[in-house]
C-alpha cells in the first residue's frame, strides 16, 4: 500500500495539497504519458519490483534525486536509481570501527578457578582472565542492551559466536536462559564478586521483552483481523443498473395526488478515450490527485470518516476515486453512513485497485458520478451544463464539472445565495491543482476564464407551478439532511403541505386580478399558512417555472413598508403600553435631522394606537418606536420570524417602524400567523412527512415558540381589525367573517403589500418590480390597500369556504379610532362596492385641526351599538414614506 496516498481527493478551495505523485511532481504537460504509465503500473502485481510507481525509501522521505520531479524527458525514473547512498558498499567508512572483526580471544572459554568460585581472590588473577561478575554483565548487556540482536548475538553479519558455560555450571544456571522464567540465576561467582557486591541480573531486559510480546499481540491482532476481513470480502459480481434506481414521488397534502416524480436523471455512458485528457485531469485534481499511484484507498481519510460516524460527529470526506466508484457502481453497497459500510467499501476498493486497471476504474467513475442538474455521468453533465458533447469540452469547462462533483446543488444553480462566489473559488482550486500536477502550464491557467454554464433546461414535468412546489420541497429535504442522490434516486415518498385546491385558488386570485398587458417585470407573490402548525398550504411564486425559476413567494426580499408596524405595536403592548396610549401623529416632524411626513402631509395630532394603526400614521409610529426602544422592536420582530440578519442593518434607524428592512412574502405570512395563533410562532415549512424505501417515516418538528402573550396578540389583532373595517385595508373585508390585517406601501409605490388573517389562516400578498422601479399598474393606484388587498380578498373568499366562522379573542379594551371607545366586537365588513375596487382618494389639503392636548382618560360616550359598515371606503388611506437609509 503506497505511503503517498492522500487523505481525500477533493477538498475545500484553498486547502494545501498534501499529496505527492511520483515524488511531488505531476505527469507531463499533456497528461498522456502519465495515464499510459499508470496503465502499465496497475497491470503489475503488488510484489513486482519493476513497477514504475514503486517509491524508494529516500524518495518517500523527499531526499532522493527524484524528489524534484521527473527527468526532462518526462519518463518515470527507475526506482533502482533512486540513490546510491542506500547501498552497503557506499557506507561511510568514518562510521565504522577500525577493525570490525572480533578480538582474537573473543571465543576463548572463560575459565574460573575454584578459588574464584568460592569467593576468593588473589594476585594470581591475570588481566586477560574475565571474572564471573564481568561475565554476568556481558551476558546481560548482550541480551538487553543490543537493539539489533534479539538474542544477545553479535551485531555483525557473521555467525553467532558459541556461548560457553563456566566450569561447574549447567545450562539451567545460565542467567540468559533463566531470565524468561522470572527465576534468579544461581551463579556462585555472582554471589562472591571481587568487589564484595551481590550483583543481580538486569530485570529491565525481562520487562522489555514482556512488553514487546504484549505490543506484538496488540499489533498483530488488528493486522490478522484486517487480512481475514479482506479475504472474506469478495468483489460484488453485479453492478447497480439504472433500472434499479427508484424515483422519488412528491404528493399534495392528501398524500394521494401526485405533484411530480423526481429522478428523471440522464446517464449516457462513454468510453474513457472519448473524454479529453484535460477533463480527466480536472476530475483527478478535484477528487484524488494521487489516483494513478495510490492503492485505491485513503486510509487516513477513511479512518477519519469512520471515527466521525462512530462518534456522531460531522461527516468527513475520506473517499478516493476508487472508493467512490465502488460505492456507486457495485451492488450490495448502500449509501448509509455507517462504519460497517465504510469498511466493506475499503476492502472492495483495495481488491478492485489490484485487479482492475486504473483506466477502467476512472471510466466507471466518470459514467456514474452525479454532477447536478439531474446529470449522472460526464457526458450527461456536458449536455446539461454546456449543451455539447464531452469531447468538445474545454479544459476550463472540464474544471467546472469537476468542481461540481462535491457541490452539485450550487453548481447547478448559481442564483443561490453565495453559489457564484463559492463555485469560482472551487473552480480555481481545481485549476491550480492541474498546474501542480503539471497537466497544464501556469500560462495556460492564467488565460483560463470561469466558464459560467448555460441556463438549465427544465423538463416539462416542472411546467406551471409544479416546478415551484418540487424545488421548494427539495430545498427543505436538503435542510433535513437528504442528499441529491437520495432525493433523485432514493425512492422517497414526499408528502408536502400544499393543498391542490388552495394552490389553484392562489393562482386564480393573482392572475385573475393582474390586468392584461402588465409588464413582465411586475412580480407578485402570495403565501398562505396554517397558523396552528406553520404549514404552508398554498403559494403563488410565478406563472411558469420553466419561464421563471425565481420564486417570488420565497426568494424575493423587498422592503416591508407599513406591513412592519404590527411588530412595533406588539413590542409597545408587550412593554406595558395599551391601545389607549397616545402618540403624536402630527405632520411633518423631524427625526434625526430628517423631516418625515404622513401621506399627503395629513396632520392627525395626538392619536391612540388603534387610530395610528387603522390610518397607518407614519409619524405616530416613529414616535412609538422611539418611546418603546428600537431594540425591543427588533427583538419582537425576530420572535415573529424575521431573521436578525435582515434587521441588523437598520437597528439604529428612526425609520425602522416604517418598514425599511427587507422581508419575503413567506416571512410576512409567518409573522402575521403569529398574531392569528395568539402569540405563538410556528416556523413555516412545506413538508408533512418523508418515507424512505424501507418504510421509515420522518416528520419535521412542529414545535411552536411563544413570541408574545395572548393579551398582546389579541389587542394587536383588534387594532388590525380596524384596518380592514374602517382603515387603509377596507378592500380586504370579507363578506361573512371578521378579518384583520395591515397594508404596506413604500415610497413612490415601489413595493405594495397586504398582510392579513382570520383565526384559521394567514396570508400575505406582495407586489414589486424586478428592477425596483415604482409600480404602474393600469386601473390601480400605488397603494397596498388597493390591488394587493383585492388579491388577498379574492383568495380568502375561496379559501375559507370549508372553514367554520370563528371570532377573534376579545381584547383587553375596546377602543375606537381617534380615541372613541366602542362597546362590542368589530363586525365584519362586506365586500366594497366601489367601481374600480380601490379606495377613493382623500383631499390633498390637510383636513385635521392642530393636535389637541391628549386627555388623560378618553371622554366617555353613551353606550351605543356599532352601526353596520356601509361597504364603501371614505378616503384613500395610505402609509407612504420617503426612502430612508437604514
Amino acid at each position: 500500500m503506497s505511503g503517498k496516498n492522500d487523505d481525500i481527493g477533493a477538498g475545500e478551495p484553498g486547502m494545501s495539497d498534501k499529496r505527492r505523485d511520483n515524488g511531488g511532481s505531476g505527469g507531463p504537460a499533456d497528461g498522456g504519458k502519465q495515464r499510459d504509465a499508470s496503465k502499465r503500473d496497475d497491470a503489475a502485481t503488488a510484489g513486482d519490483t519493476t513497477r514504475d510507481d514503486m517509491v524508494a525509501p529516500d524518495e518517500a522521505a523527499g531526499n532522493g534525486p527524484t524528489a524534484a520531479g521527473p527527468s526532462a524527458s518526462g519518463e518515470t525514473p527507475d526506482p533502482g536509481d533512486a540513490g546510491e547512498s542506500a547501498k552497503p558498499d557506499d557506507t561511510d567508512e568514518s562510521a565504522k570501527p577500525d577493525d570490525t572483526d572480533a578480538p582474537a580471544d573473543a571465543t576463548r572459554p572463560l575459565i574460573v578457578s575454584a578459588e574464584t568460585a568460592a569467593g576468593k581472590t588473589g594476585p594470581e588473577t591475570t588481566a586477560d582472565e574475565t571474572t564471573a561478575d564481568e561475565t554476568a554483565e556481558q551476558d546481560d548487556s548482550a541480551t538487553a542492551g543490543d537493539p539489533a540482536t534479539p538474542d544477545g548475538e553479535a551485531g555483525s553479519k557473521d555467525a553467532p559466536k558459541p556461548h560457553l558455560m563456566p566450569p561447574g555450571e549447567s545450562a539451567a544456571d545460565d542467567p540468559a536462559a533463566t531470565v524468561a522464567d522470572g527465576g534468579v540465576p544461581a551463579v556462585p561467582a555472582a554471589k562472591a564478586a571481587p568487589d564484595g557486591k551481590n550483583n543481580r541480573p538486569n530485570r529491565g531486559g525481562r520487562y522489555a521483552r514482556r512488553a514487546a510480546y504484549v505490543l506484538g499481540v496488540l499489533v498483530l491482532l488488528p493486522i490478522i483481523g484486517f487480512v481475514i476481513v479482506y479475504l472474506m470480502t469478495p468483489i460484488p459480481n453485479s453492478t447497480q443498473p439504472a433500472a434499479k434506481a427508484q424515483q422519488s414521488v412528491f404528493y399534495y397534502s392528501d398524500n394521494k395526488t401526485v405533484i411530480a416524480r423526481s429522478g428523471s436523471f440522464d446517464r449516457r455512458p462513454v468510453q474513457l478515450k472519448e473524454v479529453p485528457g484535460q477533463v480527466r485531469d480536472a476530475v483527478i485534481s478535484a477528487e484524488n490527485r494521487s489516483f494513478y499511484s495510490d492503492s485505491g484507498v485513503s486510509m487516513r481519510g477513511s479512518a477519519r470518516a469512520v471515527w466521525a460516524t462512530l462518534t456522531g460527529g460531522s461527516m468527513q470526506g475520506g473517499s478516493t476515486i476508487t472508493q467512490q466508484m465502488v460505492r456507486n457502481y457495485y451492488s450490495g453497497l448502500s449509501q448509509q453512513r455507517t462504519a460497517g459500510r465504510k469498511l466493506k467499501e475499503i476492502m472492495i476498493a483495495l481488491k478492485v485497485s489490484r485487479e482492475k486497471d486504473k483506466s477502467w476504474i476512472l471510466q466507471q467513475y466518470l459514467n456514474t458520478i452525479y454532477f447536478g442538474r439531474d446529470a449522472y455521468g460526464i457526458e450527461s453533465a456536458a449536455q446539461a451544463y454546456y449543451n455539447k458533447d464531452v469531447g468538445n469540452l474545454t479544459a476550463a469547462e472540464g474544471a467546472y464539472l469537476a468542481a461540481a462533483i462535491q457541490v452539485p446543488s450550487y453548481a447547478g444553480d448559481l442564483s443561490i445565495n453565495g453559489a457564484q462566489a463559492y463555485m469560482q473559488a472551487r473552480w480555481r482550486y481545481v485549476v491550480n491543482g492541474m498546474v501542480q500536477m503539471r497537466t497544464i502550464s501556469p500560462q495556460q491557467a492564467a488565460t483560463m476564464k470561469f466558464p459560467s454554464p448555460e441556463r438549465q433546461k427544465h423538463k416539462s414535468i416542472f411546467a406551471g407551478d409544479k416546478g415551484y412546489m418540487v424545488s421548494q420541497a427539495k430545498a427543505e429535504l436538503r435542510r433535513m439532511g437528504y442528499t441529491d442522490n437520495q432525493i433523485n434516486m432514493g425512492g422517497l415518498k414526499v408528502r408536502t403541505t400544499f393543498d391542490k385546491n388552495l394552490m389553484d385558488d392562489a393562482k386564480q386570485a393573482v392572475e385573475g386580478n393582474i390586468p392584461a398587458g402588465t409588464s413582465t417585470k411586475v412580480m407578485t407573490g402570495l403565501v398562505s399558512i396554517d397558523p396552528s402548525t406553520g404549514e404552508i398550504n398554498a403559494f403563488y411564486g410565478g406563472k411558469d417555472y420553466l419561464d421563471q425559476a425565481f420564486n417570488t413567494a420565497f426568494d424575493a426580499k423587498v422592503q416591508a413598508g407599513s406591513g412592519f408596524k404590527p411588530y412595533v405595536l406588539a413590542a409597545a403592548l408587550d412593554d406595558g403600553e395599551s391601545l389607549n396610549t397616545y402618540v403624536d401623529g402630527s405632520s411633518p416632524q423631524t427625526f434625526a435631522g430628517t423631516e418625515i411626513q404622513n401621506d399627503r402631509d395629513e396632520n392627525f395630532g395626538e392619536v391612540n394606537l388603534v387610530t395610528a394603526t387603522q390610518d397607518s400614521i407614519n409619524t405616530a409610529y416613529i414616535n412609538l418606536g422611539q418611546k418603546v426602544g428600537l431594540d425591543k422592536v427588533i427583538t419582537t420582530a425576530e420572535k415573529a420570524g424575521i431573521p436578525a440578519a435582515q434587521l441588523e442593518p437598520h437597528k439604529d434607524a428612526a425609520t425602522l417602524p416604517l418598514g425599511v428592512a427587507d422581508v419575503s412574502v413567506e416571512q410576512q405570512a409567518a409573522g402575521y400567523a403569529t398574531f392569528a395563533s395568539e402569540g405563538v410562532y410556528h416556523a413555516p415549512h412545506v413538508l408533512k412527512s418523508v418515507t424512505d424505501r424501507d418504510g421509515k417515516v420522518q416528520k419535521p418538528a412542529e414545535t411552536g415558540k411563544r413570541a408574545f402573550s395572548t393579551t398582546v396578540a389579541r389587542d394587536a389583532t383588534y387594532a388590525m381589525q380596524k384596518v380592514v373595517d374602517d382603515g387603509t385595508g377596507v378592500n380586504a373585508g370579507l363578506p361573512d367573517r371578521n378579518a384583520a390585517g395591515k397594508t404596506g406601501t413604500t415610497s413612490s409605490g415601489k413595493q405594495l403589500w397586504f398582510n392579513g388573517f382570520i383565526p384559521q389562516m394567514a396570508a400575505s400578498v406582495g407586489i414589486f418590480r424586478s428592477d425596483n422601479k415604482p409600480l404602474t399598474i393600469s386601473g390601480y393606484s400605488a397603494y397596498g390597500g388597493d390591488l394587493p388587498a383585492k388579491i388577498w380578498r379574492s383568495y380568502m373568499v375561496e379559501a375559507d369556504q370549508d372553514l367554520p366562522v370563528k371570532s377573534f379573542g376579545s381584547p383587553s379594551v375596546y377602543t375606537g379610532g381617534s380615541g372613541r371607545p366602542t362597546f362590542g366586537p368589530v363586525l365584519p365588513r362586506p365586500h366594497p362596492t366601489s367601481t374600480l375596487g380601490r379606495p377613493i382618494p382623500r383631499p390633498i389639503p390637510p383636513t385635521h385641526r392642530p393636535p389637541p392636548t391628549p386627555p388623560t382618560v378618553p371622554p366617555p360616550v353613551p353606550p351605543q351599538p356599532v352601526p353596520p359598515p356601509t361597504g364603501a371606503p371614505v378616503r384613500n388611506q395610505s402609509d407612504g414614506y420617503p426612502d430612508m437609509p437604514g
